[in-house]
């Protein structure tokens, strides 16, 4: 705990019975392993550095449909966003 006050990390804890705190990370991981990690055979740490961040940037971000946002990928909604605030 000192470690992480030292480095100024706020500490995000759920209350006793509630798990909804640390979801939607929760998911996000649940995706990049399924989608993913598990579906490659990474020999390095520099295939997985290569290969995560392309997942992340290139299917993730701009490709695959995100329910809570309409079924839409996150640039695409970010889009739709920006020209909406333009009305």
């Amino acid at each position: 705990m000192a470690i992480l006050k030292e480095k100024k990390f706020v500490i995000s804890m759920s209350n006793k019975g509630n798990p909804y705190d640390n979801a939607q990370a929760e998911s996000f991981m649940k995706t990049i392993k399924a989608e993913e990690v598990y579906m490659w055979d990474y020999k390095t740490i520099d295939d997985v550095l290569k290969s995560v961040p392309f997942f992340i940037e290139e299917v993730y971000n701009k490709k695959r449909l995100h329910s809570s946002i309409g079924y839409v990928p996150p640039v695409e909604f970010e889009e739709l966003q920006e020209q909406a605030n333009l009305f």
